[in-house]
Formats: C-alpha cells, sequence, structure tokens
C-alpha cells in the first residue's frame, strides 16, 4: 500500500525519558520502560502495510531499531515545529501517518491508508493529547502554533485541521503511557507486549533504596516483610521515625555520652533531639532524602555506609543503633565491630533490639509499597537481647544495661580493652 509511517521518538536515555515514571522507577527503570515500548511501537510499524518506514529520531539509533526503517534526525525548536519537519523530511510524494512512541498498544490494521475522502487523519488520547497525525502532504501550517503537552492539544490539533478546510478522518481514541498508572494499565489489558512484561518483572524487583526514599517523600507508604509476607512491625513504623523524638527515644537519648554518631538516622528525629540537648551528634544514611530531612531540620547528617571512612573514628562518645538498625548489612557482628572501632575506648553503644529476647534472625527482608512494588531482597538481621550479647562478645563490646519501655527495648555495651 503506498504511504509512508513515521515514529517519532527520542532514543531511549536514562533521565531524558519517561521522567513523569520516575515517581515510582529511576531513571534507568524509565528509560528501559520506554524503550520497550519503542520496541513495540516499531515492531507493530514494520508490520504495518506501508511503503516506507520512517523514524525521526532524537538521539543516536541503538540495537533496539529493527531493520527497514530509514532514520532522520529531528530539527526544531518545540515538538510543533518538529512534528513539521518529520513530515517535510519523509515526504516522497505519497500520504504520511505519524505515530508516537507511548502507544505500544497499537495494532498493525489501525495503520492502514484508506483515506478516500478524507485529507487527514488523527488518534486522540485519553489525556487530551493525540497518538497519531496523518496528512497527505507536508503543511507547516497544520502544526507550528499547536500547544504541545497539554490536556487539550488533541482539541487544539482537530481544530487546525478543519481551519485549514481539511477533512479529518478520527481514529479510535488510545491510552497512552506517561504516568506509573498508565503503566499499570497496559500491563493489565495487553500482557503480551514487551512493555507489559518488563513492567511486571520491575514491579517485583525494585531496588529497597529506591522505596525507601519514595516513603520518606511521602509518595508511597512501604512496609518491611520477612521473605514469607509477613509483616515486620518494628521496620514498618515511618510515622514514628519521622515524628518528633518521643518520650521512649528521649529515655534513650539520657544514657548518651557526648559526642554521638546515628547510624542510619531517617530523617532526623533522634539527630535533632540531641542537638536540643545540647549533645554534639551526627547522623549517617545511606539514603539521599533522609539526609536532606535531617538538614532541613538544622541537624548535621552525611550520606554515607557506615562501612566507609567516617569522621571522628575512635572518639565518638556514643553510638547508636536505633530503631532496628542493628539489621543493617544482616550480619550483626560485622556491624557491632564497626560499632567499637567507631566509639573511644570507653565509648558507648546503644542498641534497639528486638524485644523477643532469644530472636536471632538473619534472613533478608523485602519492602512492599503501597503502589504494588516490591523490592529485592535486603540483607537485614532481626536480634533480640540475649542473641545481641553473644554478638557483642566476639565484637569485644560487654553489656552494661538492658530495658525496656513500652513495645520497644534496649540494650547498651561498653567497649572492652
Amino acid at each position: 500500500m503506498k504511504g509512508t509511517l513515521i515514529v517519532i521518538a527520542k532514543e531511549p536515555v536514562p533521565g531524558r525519558v519517561k521522567t513523569r515514571l520516575q515517581s515510582e522507577f529511576t531513571a534507568q527503570e524509565a528509560a528501559a520502560l520506554a524503550r520497550a515500548s519503542l520496541v513495540d511501537t516499531l515492531t507493530t510499524v514494520r508490520a504495518a502495510p506501508a511503503s516506507r518506514r520512517v523514524i525521526a529520531l532524537d538521539g543516536d539509533p541503538g540495537p533496539w531499531l529493527p531493520d527497514g526503517f530509514e532514520v532522520v534526525g529531528q530539527r526544531g525548536d518545540g515538538l510543533d515545529e518538529r512534528l513539521a519537519a518529520a513530515f517535510e523530511d519523509a515526504y516522497d510524494g505519497t500520504p504520511m501517518l505519524l505515530v508516537g512512541m507511548d502507544t505500544p498498544q497499537l495494532r498493525p490494521e489501525l495503520l492502514g491508508f484508506h483515506w478516500s475522502g478524507y485529507d487527514a487523519v488523527l488518534g486522540l488520547t485519553e489525556d487530551g493529547g493525540y497518538w497519531c497525525l496523518g496528512l497527505r502532504k507536508p503543511d507547516r501550517r497544520a502544526l507550528v502554533g499547536v500547544p504541545m503537552s497539554t490536556d487539550h492539544t488533541g482539541i487544539d490539533q482537530l481544530r487546525r485541521l478543519r481551519a485549514l478546510g481539511l477533512r479529518v478522518r478520527m481514529l479510535p481514541t488510545l491510552r497512552d503511557m506517561d504516568t506509573p498508572r498508565d503503566a499499570a494499565y497496559l500491563a493489565a489489558e495487553f500482557p503480551s507486549l514487551r512493555v507489559s512484561r518488563l513492567y511486571r518483572r520491575l514491579q517485583h524487583a525494585a531496588h529497597p533504596g529506591l522505596l525507601f526514599e519514595q516513603a520518606l517523600g511521602g509518595t508511597a507508604r512501604v512496609v518491611a516483610t520477612g521473605t514469607d509476607g509477613r509483616t515486620v512491625p518494628t521496620l514498618s513504623e515511618l510515622d514514628r521515625w519521622t515524628a518528633p523524638a518521643d518520650e521512649v527515644d528521649r529515655l534513650a537519648l539520657s544514657r548518651c555520652e557526648g559526642p554521638v554518631l546515628d547510624i542510619g538516622c531517617g530523617p532526623g528525629r533522634i539527630v535533632t533531639a540531641l542537638a536540643e540537648r545540647g549533645i554534639p551528634a551526627l547522623g549517617v544514611d545511606v539514603s539521599p532524602r533522609a539526609i536532606s530531612l535531617t538538614t532541613s531540620r538544622g541537624a548535621p547528617a552525611l550520606h554515607r555506609p557506615v562501612q566507609e571512612r567516617l569522621p571522628g573514628e575512635g572518639r565518638w562518645g556514643s553510638v547508636l543503633l536505633m530503631d532496628g538498625n542493628i539489621g543493617i548489612g544482616g550480619d550483626p557482628v560485622d556491624l557491632l565491630r564497626r560499632c567499637a572501632e567507631l566509639v573511644r575506648p570507653d565509648g558507648l553503644v546503644l542498641v534497639e533490639v528486638d524485644p523477643d529476647d532469644d530472636l536471632d534472625d538473619t534472613d533478608p527482608i523485602v519492602l512492599r509499597s503501597s503502589t504494588g512494588r516490591r523490592s529485592t531482597p535486603l540483607p537485614w538481621a532481626r536480634v533480640g537481647t540475649r542473641a545481641l550479647i553473644r554478638h557483642a562478645r566476639t565484637a569485644r563490646l560487654h553489656p552494661t544495661e538492658d530495658w525496656r519501655a513500652g513495645h520497644r527495648a534496649f540494650l547498651t555495651l561498653r567497649r572492652t580493652a
């Protein structure tokens, strides 16, 4: 069938494509979803009847581009100019139908050139844009100046075409993939697509740090579970972590000797409470969001893993492992040895332990988000008082006090000579 199919696309580079997906996915994951959507689209276009196939590309072609496509670079400032240029650069005297890369559910039968009695073709999207535009010949007047990326772009485009006296054939309205909700819809309704299969894999393989960042940012609720799916209550208390220090926290902090290092400081309630008491303190965390929240409270914090070099090694009066942070890394002995390196010779290590005195569990945990995502297993440990005392002796720390307050349990240790 005489006619040219055009795909207008961006090279799927992390940070440059599908940025709205990054509310739930990393830049790399969003780019992978964009690449899968593009491959689905190109596969359909390749199967559709046409005399030529062109990709108008912003960026460089990669292994995702199948044979049978001519590549033209995009030109122009705004999207309206780039679309107009794509029609100009692809024109060979036959009708042209242009599609984007965000409707991977396209079927070849939608892309025919059955235009008898029409001068143009337009397919709208549910969010107010459009997924395809067909013209018999290039005409910059049809595109330049039409507002793009709005919730009325599709209607504005239709009005422009009709204002030029063009008879417009309307194709079915489709849903494009801009947001995580859109991606979930496509995965559910079109499960065989490449992008749908990738979405399902990513849903169950999120980086734990990403889900924790979302929880701290307030975009999702996150709970920690064992690999068996059972909730770990002591690791799912984000509301308490983000609130000011409570009475139990203050009781624990009354044992501290300055200066204090808070390992896994989270959003900074403990470091802030120490500063309010006039005790020098520093928070340490691997979460950029946690560090930002801590410093926004006026408390100092450092973005660094505990096993890397830290300020004041061997000179801290107290090292804190609150909120079950004895579990960091999944090896309590290794973490306690690191704490012993950080405190001064008579220094204190204060650990919030599991209320079950006999618990000694080093199975990984999994974070589960209210958005439906599940993390890869995270090395962690849950340790009660008796088990921690055994581990502490191996790390050359000896217990000096254990106590309970409410549903929480604590143990203080001192470094031995």
